[in-house]
């Protein structure tokens, strides 16, 4: 990854040459914490051997964190120590797709539509006996706890996700939006292409790079930082539900069957009626932050919105002491 760290020198002594003060340069910049988020546990969940990460006393509130996509588990690094100091019992899934997770049968779709991604919480729930969470997510993640959140609303006291509510209205699809914004999801038209396919096959790690310093330009990740997370991608299934997912959402493949009637509920597009803490960073490099009014007819019960000022895209990952606060905020309330 030279390319990327020379990319960060060079805007470092941009900065030094424009008079850009470094210390206000670096403000919106925290140094990565280099653990990582071991032993996994596995458990049998609905389709899926689900490998995840526990901390915190048992007997604490249980938090559910979900990563995205083309991130893993340690988008959670520092905020999930953060929670079990404060007596949470946090669990962190590797997606469908990423890490260690598995598929249970071969002959099961790999599906990443976001059905499948929402229903994969419940059967971790229920595989692991939990009645009721706080959930939280960003990316994929943030979908996959907008979904649950919606259509088992009994499951939830609360819900944290990055960039609002993140539920597909697959019938707009086709709408093209400025070409500001166009520009900035190349790769999900990349992907409609078997020459995509081929593409993240190939070069995972390399498109994986290219999105993290698009999607979080002043976030001053390391390659340590990067190839941890860049492992989850080695997984086997990681391209066939990665392209079934970008495909799915412009109508370009069929859902698995099994979500259909899920998928079906999606389509009316839900509200999420309970309590929600929802963040944006002001540096995204893909969703701009907002002030969250155009959302806001989503939530039907108490709903904060706040934006976290030096944090792009990956905001769990980059400013973990918001989203731990946004957690513990609906933990108290």
């Amino acid at each position: 990854m030279a390319d990327h760290v020379d990319r960060k020198r060079r805007l470092l002594l941009g900065a030094a040459l424009s008079g850009v003060a470094t210390s206000a340069f670096a403000q919106g910049r925290r140094t990565p914490s280099l653990r990582r988020m071991e032993p996994l546990k596995r458990v049998d969940a609905g389709v899926l051997n689900i490998a995840y990460y526990e901390a915190g006393p048992a007997a604490g509130p249980p938090v559910i964190l979900l990563h995205g996509f083309p991130y893993d588990i340690h988008s959670y690094v520092d905020v999930a120590p953060e929670l079990a100091a404060r007596g949470c019992r946090v669990i962190v899934p590797c997606l469908r797709g990423f890490g260690d997770t598995r598929f249970r049968d071969a002959a099961t779709p790999r599906s990443g539509e976001q059905a499948a991604i929402g229903a994969d919480v419940i059967a971790l729930m229920d595989a692991l006996g939990i009645k009721r969470a706080i959930i939280g997510g960003h990316n994929w993640g943030g979908r996959a706890a907008c979904v649950a959140a919606a259509l088992w609303p009994e499951r939830f006291s609360g819900m944290v996700t990055v960039n609002s509510y993140l539920i597909q209205d697959l019938t707009r699809a086709p709408v093209p939006i400025h070409p500001k914004y166009e520009v900035a999801l190349w790769y999900e038209f990349y992907f409609q292409l078997e020459r995509g396919r081929a593409g993240l096959a190939a070069n995972r790690r390399e498109i994986a790079d290219i999105l993290w310093d698009q999607w979080s330009p002043e976030w001053d990740y390391d390659d340590a930082t990067f190839e941890r997370s860049a492992a989850a991608h080695d997984n086997p299934d990681f391209v066939d539900v990665v392209i079934h997912s970008y495909r799915h959402r412009f109508g370009q493949a069929a859902g698995d069957p099994a979500y259909a009637d899920l998928q079906r509920r999606l389509a009316a597009l839900p509200p999420i009626t309970v309590p929600a803490v929802t963040l944006d960073g002001d540096k995204d490099g893909v969703l701009p932050a907002s002030d969250g009014r155009a959302s806001a007819a989503k939530f039907t019960s108490r709903r904060i919105h706040r934006i976290v000022r030096g944090a792009g895209h990956n905001v769990p990952q980059e400013a973990p002491e918001a989203f731990a606060a946004a957690v513990m905020e609906l933990i108290k309330a």
